[in-house]
């Protein structure tokens, strides 16, 4: 199914944030309106977790702040991003419903007290929901202050694997439609295996916690399903939307580390616009590196276009075990690196710091200590910033290269029974990543057999479930004069986590040149040593080569003497294999040597600040913007001639940066 697109318009870059008015007297209200005025902010998601503030009681609606609020931002000339309240349930309805509480694993209910206290199979929780959206719809659907709708908040973020009843019906009636039979179903999961053959549909559950391991293939299919459920549930309330209003629907969506339930390639085309929350994650080894990855991808799940930047903070969460503040100079890298990554909003999670509840040290555009503080100064700063990037808003961000990645192989990677549990998709993915990123390489992030005709270069990190005929667009692209790097445990499984026999790399395996005949993981901590003077952890593999040359083997460790990296030639192409866990310094090696061999090149030439640089370029039809965002203490400077945006000032060949600091040029003619 794909959605009737209604196309976002919003004049330049939007600055805007959540606000949550019903934590708040409304004598507090006009001073936030004008603060947001003075800041800048033109776009503001209201109603959001409003469910229990519009209808206290069942069928009893009481909309009179809701109204007031609206009516003071359309006043101010403060556009609305909608919610449809859904998110979390009032307690009136789990009370009244205790079947609606989603079930764990283990068979235990979660109660009220949190948010998402609902099983996305409910059809008692999803009538309930689809009258509110109605009522709210109906009543707002026309109004001019909206500007997009909010389905809901977060879909999935706590509740997308519910294993209740309910749960296990639809997951039947899902498989029913996915597989016809009994027989093919016990096909496709290898029941065979632990006497787990099904008779009747009956017999089937969801994968519930077991004395032991579970059959992996039953699990992947639940993901599968429960991303397919939470779709539709959206679908229902974009439907009753539709009948009022002709604004665009989207939801938030959250590619960001860690949150891996939902299959956001199954769910792009219905959205009208592309929106995600992304936070830095403190616990990675490089959270500005995946904070740029989280917005390429959001911006590959637009097929190139602008998206929006729904959510983000000012300094600190208040959900990691150590929640840090950010740097002076952080707030405006980090908004500006998803802008220059083709965000075409900037919005954070909240206005005002809560007093009370589970996120009371969250930050916020208005801090608790209020105006008088550094971190309002940078929000203002900010806000002036963004008003004067209104000409880049619908340019596309200009990449060679690609990054294919798959929420899919992420399911099927993270198994309970693998050759190594330090072994995660995500560590290879960021791995890739890092490398390309280091290297000032710009990057496409795009799904396993989407089309590769713009890109010289492609990088298939871990892709360890593969469908043949998505194995067949990578092998033909190579043919065609591409140049691949495909890295360790990719080819393994096909789509129904059925391992592919005769060496794995599976349909690969010729376009490789190699055969790979047994995974030798290692130890975390110990380090191994490649022929060229390289080091790698982690992983290696005993594999032979069969029309491959090798460029380094390994010379030490469970499987030395074999090849660690090969080169194939493969029609005019060339297919790179890495059959290891290459330390960062030998990845972007490896990664700059198959650019330059596919003339790919950093969007500008720059020096200094090495590895703390990003150089990205946004092209429109006939003007170009370079962004160049410094996140390390000394000084840059970029090839750029132009004018530069932030400060106004001419720039003739050669773009200074100041350590911290972020420069925009608008450039002459770029041929």
């Amino acid at each position: 199914m794909t959605s009737t697109a209604r196309s976002f318009s919003h004049r330049g870059i939007a600055f805007g944030c959540d606000y949550n008015p019903e934590q708040w007297t409304p004598d507090v209200w006009d001073e936030d309106i004008a603060l947001m005025t003075e800041a800048g902010v033109d776009l503001v998601a209201v109603n959001i977790f409003g469910w229990s503030h519009i209808e206290p009681r069942s069928g009893e609606f009481d909309f009179a702040r809701l109204d007031e609020i609206i009516r003071l931002l359309h006043a101010a000339g403060i556009r609305i991003n909608l919610g449809t309240a859904t998110a979390s349930p009032p307690a009136w309805l789990t009370r009244r419903y205790p079947e609606i509480l989603p079930m764990a694993e283990d068979g235990t209910r979660r109660y009220q007290g949190g948010r998402q206290a609902w099983c996305p199979s409910s059809p008692l929780f999803r009538d309930a929901a689809l009258r509110l959206v109605e009522a709210v719809a109906r009543r707002y659907g026309d109004h001019p202050a909206v500007e997009l709708w909010h389905v809901s908040n977060e879909l999935g973020c706590h509740n997308a694997l519910c294993y209740c009843d309910v749960s296990a019906d639809s997951f039947r009636f899902w498989l029913h439609r996915r597989y016809g039979t009994l027989e093919a179903l016990n096909t496709a999961w290898g029941t065979a295996f632990w006497s787990q053959t099904y008779s009747e549909w009956d017999e089937i559950l969801p994968p519930r916690a077991t004395l032991s391991s579970r059959n992996p293939a039953q699990s992947l299919d639940f993901h599968r399903f429960s991303s397919d459920e939470l779709l539709g549930y959206y679908r229902a309330e974009t439907e009753v939307i539709r009948r009022f209003s002709d604004k665009p629907v989207t939801t938030n969506f959250m590619v960001t580390a860690h949150i891996e339930n939902m299959d956001y390639w199954s769910w792009a085309a219905d959205m009208d616009v592309i929106a995600n929350d992304h936070y830095l994650d403190g616990r990675l080894a490089d959270s500005t590196a995946e904070l740029a990855f989280a917005a390429d991808l959001s911006r590959g799940l637009s097929g190139g276009a602008p998206w929006i930047l729904m959510e983000h903070s000012t300094g600190a969460v208040n959900w990691q075990p150590l929640n840090l503040a950010k740097a002076p100079g952080q707030l405006l890298r980090n908004s500006l690196t998803h802008v220059a990554r083709g965000a075409d909003g900037v919005c954070f999670f909240q206005w005002r710091a809560s007093l009370q509840g589970s996120e009371k040290f969250h930050s916020a555009m208005l801090p608790h200590a209020g105006t008088d503080t550094d971190l309002w100064r940078e929000v203002v700063e900010l806000g002036g910033i963004v008003e004067r990037l209104e000409e880049v808003a619908g340019t596309r961000v200009e990449a060679h290269a690609a990054l294919v990645f798959s929420w899919e192989s992420w399911w099927a990677t993270q198994t309970e029974s693998r050759p190594s549990q330090a072994v995660g998709y995500l560590d290879q993915v960021h791995a890739a990543y890092g490398a390309l990123h280091a290297a000032g390489i710009t990057v496409d992030v795009v799904a396993p057999g989407a089309d590769l005709s713009d890109y010289r270069l492609v990088v298939v990190p871990g892709l360890h479930l593969l469908r043949a005929a998505e194995a067949a667009v990578l092998t033909d692209w190579i043919a065609a004069g591409g140049i691949a790097l495909v890295t360790y445990y990719s080819g393994t499984v096909d789509e129904q986590d059925r391992v592919w026999a005769g060496g794995y790399t599976g349909p690969l395996r010729e376009a490789l040149g190699i055969r790979v005949e047994e995974f030798a993981p290692v130890a975390p901590g110990e380090t191994l040593t490649l022929t060229d003077g390289s080091s790698a952890t982690l992983w290696s593999e005993r594999s032979r080569v069969t029309t491959a040359a090798v460029a380094a083997s390994f010379a030490d460790g469970p499987s030395q003497g074999r090849p660690a990296i090969t080169r194939n030639a493969w029609g005019d192409g060339e297919a790179w294999y890495a059959a290891t866990h290459l330390a960062p310094d030998a990845y972007r090696s490896l990664i700059e040597r198959l650019a330059d061999a596919a003339d790919v090149r950093p969007a500008a030439p720059a020096t200094g600040a090495d590895g703390a640089l990003e150089v990205v370029r946004r092209r429109g039809s006939d003007t170009s913007y370079l962004f160049v965002v410094n996140h390390g203490s000394a000084a840059a400077s970029v090839q750029a001639s132009g004018t530069e945006l932030i400060t106004g000032m001419p720039v003739a060949g050669v773009a200074q940066v100041p350590g911290g600091a972020v420069r925009i040029v608008r450039e002459e003619l770029v041929a």
